[in-house]
């Protein structure tokens, strides 16, 4: 499994690189009215508006102090949503036998956890968790 891994605070989460479709860096994006408190805004990339959003609030984590934040687009089952991450810290490829997916079974967002060396890296599954944001791209 092919896996773009950011930072969040000390930790680190993979997505899988296929639903990465870009990443960029932090602009702050427009303020709209959501009732979604993780929705930070929109941006306009390529003349399509996209709804940014906070990983870590969405995920009920912490987060680290901004020097490198960056915004990943995702995408899944045709809704795209920019992700702000402290970091993206690497591309890597995980053998599935190094994946616990048992320890996710609770949180739809979450796929499993892989163990890579010393790293635990929690894996996201992308169309749980732009589903459950209940929001996706604003126009096409």
């Amino acid at each position: 499994m092919r896996l773009v891994v950011v930072a969040l605070d000390a930790e680190e989460y993979g997505l899988p690189i296929d639903h990465v479709q870009e990443l960029i860096r932090h602009s702050e994006p427009r303020d709209i009215p959501s009732t979604a408190g993780e929705v930070r805004g929109v941006i306009t990339l390529r003349s399509r508006i996209i709804p940014v959003c906070d990983l870590a609030t969405h995920l009920g984590v912490r987060s680290g102090d901004g020097a490198d934040r960056r915004i990943v687009i995702v995408e899944s089952e045709g809704e795209r949503v920019g992700l702000v991450v402290d970091a993206v810290t690497e591309v890597m490829t995980v053998d599935e036998t190094l994946i616990d997916p048992a320890t996710a079974s609770r949180d739809e967002r979450l796929s499993g956890i892989a163990t890579v060396g010393e790293r635990l890296i929690v894996l996201i599954d992308a169309a749980s968790l732009i589903g459950g944001m209940g929001i996706g791209e604003v126009a096409a």
